[in-house]
């Protein structure tokens, strides 16, 4: 793609950045088959091509960004599907970055949709108010119509209707050792949103690998990987999140090392190993923030790794295995759960359209609800088309999304994964298959 940036425009470093990204893109349009929102709404706009379009000629004329341009932008799930699609290697995550940055601050957005934006970045990142927000939301589930009919609360309706009706107990687990000597040392993101959503996602991680040999020790000071505020174009505030988990991990990593830090949430994943990226400009931390990005594992990527034992049971259950854009996009993980999840006994099955966004994607299925809920039905059509008995995945707002709306059971992959080499049986799962026994099975 041709562009046309001044001399003074390509000074600054994020725009030079993009600029290059755009030269990359060749017109092709095989993003586009692979896009949820053009799949769904057929708009080039809402295509990644059609929006390369738009941002080059907002940053291009160097204005302000126009209603047009933000309608489309946040459109777009940042699913990066169309990473995976580009031949030509378009870095769209960057370049969409950038301009939700841009956004934020030359944009003036209506009043309840500044409000709707300042509230999710001043409660989903911070567990406390998190937890305390979800008990108010029982008390605003009567109001939902009334929101629901007003097009700028829409979004406060499609809060209510995600929260779920119980909370689990609080509580991480802090650190956990091996019976024996460690095989290995590692810290696992405590997080924001899913350590209250579901703190057994962690508490599995914990079990599973202290039984496997390996040390767990908790980074004191680490918190919300930033993402939910990064995507929303808040900057300044990713970056601080930022700042302080890698300011976090640094004192672990200095106070005995690590082999990994392991992330459950995919999502985090994402941005977590984008942290050398995001800081490099920061020359206090470019250099740790690489280090901790280099350190980032998703868990079964981690637990990929290991020499692994035998399974205490085969459940013999047929596994829907519904992989995050995260996952299979962000971080191009898609053989290793599949394979650890085959080695464990269960019988994996591949949804159709499996590239396709589930509609969760951060804040979407709150700021987007219509087309988060038609991507989400679409989801659903097709993992129970697959007649499986439970669902797996990776990332806490996919599970929340697709719970929302479907009747199976639907848990992280290492819950099933601690179940079957001697943890307990997740909640919801069925019964392992009649044939499961203590018996060893042949690896994938």
């Amino acid at each position: 793609m041709q562009t046309n940036f001044t001399p003074e425009q390509l000074a600054d470093p994020q725009t030079a950045e993009s600029e290059t990204i755009l030269r990359k893109c060749v017109h092709c349009g095989f993003c586009t088959a692979t896009c949820p929102t053009y799949v769904e709404l057929g708009n080039e706009l809402d295509s990644p091509r059609g929006r390369i379009y738009l941002i080059k000629d907002m940053l291009e004329d160097g204005r302000s960004a126009d209603r047009e341009t933000v309608t489309h932008i946040d459109r777009c799930l940042s699913c990066l599907s169309c990473m995976s699609t580009c031949p030509s290697g378009v870095n769209y995550m960057h370049l969409v970055d950038h301009a939700r940055a841009h956004i934020e601050r030359t944009y003036r957005r209506p009043f309840f949709d500044r409000l709707i934006r300042a509230t999710l970045a001043r409660v989903l990142p911070y567990p406390k108010r998190f937890r305390a927000a979800l008990r108010l939301a029982q008390f605003g589930r009567p109001l939902m119509p009334l929101f629901r009919a007003v097009p700028g609360l829409k979004p406060v309706a499609a809060m209510l209707e995600l929260a779920p009706t119980g909370i689990p107990a609080a509580g991480q687990p802090e650190a956990g050792k091996p019976a024996g000597a460690a095989r290995g040392r590692v810290a696992i993101l405590a997080g924001c949103a899913q350590s209250v959503l579901d703190p057994g996602i962690n508490a599995a991680t914990m079990r599973l690998l202290t039984r496997l040999g390996v040390e767990v020790v908790r980074a004191e000071g680490e918190g919300c990987c930033g993402a939910l505020v990064h995507h929303m174009g808040r900057e300044d505030e990713a970056l601080d999140f930022a700042r302080r988990n890698v300011d976090a991990w640094t004192r672990a990593i200095e106070d005995g090392g690590l082999d990994a830090i392991v992330i459950t949430a995919s999502g985090c994943g994402t941005t977590i190993k984008d942290y050398g990226h995001m800081l490099r400009l920061d020359l206090a931390y470019a250099e740790k923030a690489a280090r901790v990005s280099a350190l980032a594992k998703d868990v079964t990527e981690y637990i990929s790794s290991l020499n692994l034992p035998e399974p205490e049971i085969l459940p013999g259950l047929a596994v829907a295995y519904h992989s995050a854009c995260s996952m299979q996009h962000g971080q191009r993980i898609t053989r290793q759960p599949r394979a650890l999840l085959t080695r464990a006994g269960f019988v994996v099955r591949e949804p159709r359209e499996g590239h396709l966004c589930c509609g969760s994607a951060g804040t979407y299925n709150i700021l987007q609800p219509e087309i988060s809920r038609r991507l989400r039905d679409r989801k659903v059509t097709n993992i129970e088309a697959t007649a499986a008995a439970v669902i797996a995945t990776g990332n806490i707002g996919c599970i929340t999304q697709i719970a929302s709306g479907t009747k199976l059971p639907i848990v992280h992959t290492v819950e099933l994964l601690d179940w079957a080499y001697g943890g307990p049986k997740p909640a919801g799962v069925p019964e392992p298959a009649p044939q499961a026994a203590r018996q060893p099975v042949a690896a994938a």
